[in-house]
This record gives structure tokens, C-alpha cells and sequence, in this order.
């Protein structure tokens, strides 16, 4: 009698530690980067600079103590704006109301922060959960829409973003959420916060490094544990892939998509905290621009995971860390950055689509060999029998 095959009494062990698998899920983002600099090299020399210099420089820049306190800040904010963007995405969302909802969430941080002044264990905690509600309060008109009058998220959160622009207009005046100034100054902004408010920062030889680190960090765990550990997580994964089978197995669909909206709207409240905490320390007509159009591009690339939105994010603070220094110490055009960025996601795009080809042709060929040996097994037997 022949011992059982321990591959085959656990299969899920086996794909588990598939290493085809691991190569698949970091062929695109991989193929994604390196399509994304071919493209550039060929931009920047059709311009008539070198491409080489150019990366020798942004690296040359990544290896000095200041450039990378920068980019360990910048990737502080964009790992929080791709995690509220993943967050809808895992639920088949598309909360495109990300910026909007950043902001007006800062905006009431700020006021609460200039207002209020309580000892720092407490002041912090209440700027955080305060971000948390307005944003996720705001996100939660579009989950809303969607569950009762079946709107679309996309159109809804677009929407929401001009209204916000308008809530910020509204509310960022002398008297209201501005104090009064005198004389014709054109600079509108909150009284700064107390300082209590301030988040603590880590002294190193390159600046100040953000404390705020520690939190985005924190909610990427939380983030992975609640996709992969509990309940919530199975049924927003399962929603996100089949609402109709979701029903079918008890899933609350209507619940799940607006809970689903509030916690991203909740986590888009934290993006704007780094810079108001740390650094600005006030909100003003000039306060952080498009971060949440951002996160999406990092979300994308990073897969909707935690683990791979944390590449993503580094990649990305790297080129705008970097970039910032090409028309400054080499002369090459102030918009290399930005398409440099452009191209990685639309090279994600097409680098995903291939390797998912190749990866479904890949599993036909498996399934076919497997098929063809069973069947010379069964034949095997026949003959033998026979």
C-alpha cells in the first residue's frame, strides 16, 4: 500500500509556498518600474539630456541624510493616501472623494487643534479621532447614495470633492474658522495650533523625521489584519469579488459598502494630519494639493495590499524627493517627475494585464498536463486490468 503524497493531503500548504506564484505577484509592479524608466530614458534623450546623469543624480540625492528624512516623510502621507484609496478598492469601491475628504477633515483638526488646548496625551488622541469622524462622516454621503439611491461612488465622490472645495471656501473666512486679521493681508488661514497639538519628531542628522511614521505603520497592520483575520475582512473581500454570492452566503451587502466607505473616508482623514502636525501647523488656502488623486496611482501599484502599497509608497516619495532636485542641480524640465509618475501607472496597467495572461495561460497548461497524465493513468490500468 502506498503512503499518501503529503503535497496532495495538503494542497493549500503546497500553493501557499508556490514559488511561480510569489514571481507572478511581483513580475508587474517589477515590469511596471522598469517600462516606466525605459520610457523616461527615451523622453529625456530625445530631448537632448542623459538619462544617466539624471538617475545619478536622484540617487546620488536618495543617499544623503536629508534626502532620506524626506522621503521617509513624503512616504509617510502618500502610504496613508493609498490606504484609504485600497480600502474601497479591496470592496470594489472606487472612493475617488479621497482628496476632498483629507481636507476637510484637516481643516476641522486644525480649528479643534487652535482651540482646544489639553494636555499632549489627550490633544492628540482628539485631533486623530477628530479627523477620523469628519472624514469618514463626509465619505459616508457617497455610501449612502450609492446603497439608497444607487449613485455611483465615482460620480458621487467627484462630486463631493467640489463640494468640499466649497466647504473650505465657505468655512476658511475671518470670523469663522480663520481669525480676524487686520490690514489687506491676502494669507487665509486657522490660528495655529496649540502646542500640545504637535506630534512628536525624531532628531537625526537629516532633519526631523516624522513621528507620525508610527502611525501610518500602525494602520497598515491594522489594515492587513482586518483583510485577513477577521470576519469584516472575509466578507469585504468576498463582496468585493461577487455581491451576489456575498448575499447568498449572508453577507450584509448594503451595510458592508457604507461601513466600508466611512473607514476609508476615516483613514483619508489621517493623510493631512503629517503636515499640519509636524510642519505647518495651521491650514491655509495653500495646504497639501492633490494627495488623494495620489494615493490612488500608489494603491494601483502597490496591488491594494499593505505590504506592496509600502513599495509603492517609497517609490514614489523617492521620485518626488529626487525629481525636485533635476531642474535645480542638472537643469533637466521641472515635469520629468510628473511623468515619470504618469507612466509607471499606466505601466502598471499594462504590466498587470500581461502577467495575468501569462499567469491564466500558465494554469491552462497545468491543468492540461495534469489532465493528460491522469488520463495515461486510468489508460495504464485498463491495459493492465485487461
Amino acid at each position: 500500500m502506498t503512503s499518501p503524497n503529503p503535497a496532495a493531503a495538503k494542497p493549500g500548504l503546497a500553493q501557499r509556498f508556490n514559488g511561480e506564484r510569489i514571481v507572478l505577484a511581483l513580475a508587474a509592479p517589477v515590469l511596471a518600474v522598469l517600462l516606466s524608466v525605459a520610457i523616461c530614458s527615451v523622453l529625456l534623450a530625445t530631448s537632448g539630456k542623459n538619462p544617466f546623469d539624471a538617475w545619478d543624480l536622484m540617487i546620488t540625492n536618495a543617499g544623503k541624510a536629508d534626502g532620506q528624512v524626506n522621503i521617509l516623510n513624503r512616504t509617510t502621507t502618500y502610504y496613508l493616501a493609498a490606504a484609504a484609496a485600497a480600502f474601497g478598492f479591496r470592496m470594489n469601491l472606487f472612493n475617488i472623494g479621497v482628496e476632498g475628504q483629507y481636507k476637510v477633515a484637516a481643516l476641522f483638526a486644525a480649528f479643534v487643534g487652535a482651540k482646544v488646548d489639553l494636555p499632549a496625551f489627550i490633544q492628540i488622541p482628539l485631533l486623530l479621532l477628530t479627523a477620523m469622524v469628519v472624514g469618514g462622516l463626509y465619505a459616508s454621503i457617497a455610501g449612502l447614495l450609492k446603497v439608497y439611491r444607487g449613485v455611483s461612488e465615482v460620480i458621487s465622490t467627484i462630486m463631493l470633492n467640489s463640494i468640499a472645495t466649497a466647504i473650505i471656501g465657505l468655512l476658511l473666512v475671518p470670523g469663522i474658522f480663520a481669525p480676524k486679521v487686520s490690514g489687506t493681508s491676502n494669507s487665509v488661514q486657522t490660528a495655529p495650533i496649540s502646542q500640545s497639538s504637535h506630534f512628536f519628531s525624531m532628531e537625526t542628522n537629516g532633519g526631523k523625521l516624522w513621528g507620525f511614521l508610527f502611525v501610518a505603520v500602525l494602520v497598515g497592520v491594522i489594515f492587513q489584519v482586518t483583510l485577513t483575520r477577521t470576519r469584516f475582512g472575509f466578507d469585504l473581500r468576498a463582496t468585493g469579488r461577487s455581491e451576489t454570492a456575498a448575499t447568498a452566503s449572508g453577507v450584509n451587502v448594503k451595510r458592508m459598502v457604507v461601513v466600508s466607505m466611512v473607514v476609508s473616508g476615516a483613514i483619508a482623514g489621517l493623510i493631512g494630519l503629517p503636515e499640519l502636525l509636524q510642519n505647518s501647523y495651521y491650514f491655509g488656502q495653500t495646504f497639501q494639493l492633490n494627495l488623494g488623486f495620489l494615493g490612488i496611482s500608489v494603491a494601483l501599484l502597490g496591488r491594494n495590499s499593505p505590504i506592496g502599497i509600502a513599495f509603492a509608497a517609497l517609490l514614489f516619495a523617492f521620485l518626488d524627493a529626487t525629481g525636485s532636485q533635476l531642474p535645480l542641480q542638472g537643469g533637466f524640465p521641472f515635469e520629468i517627475v510628473d511623468v515619470m509618475k504618469g507612466t509607471i501607472v499606466i505601466c502598471v496597467v499594462v504590466a498587470y494585464e500581461l502577467v495575468r495572461r501569462y499567469g491564466l495561460k500558465r494554469q491552462q497548461q497545468k491543468v492540461g498536463a495534469q489532465l493528460a497524465a491522469q488520463a495515461a493513468a486510468n489508460s495504464e490500468k485498463k491495459e493492465v486490468s485487461a
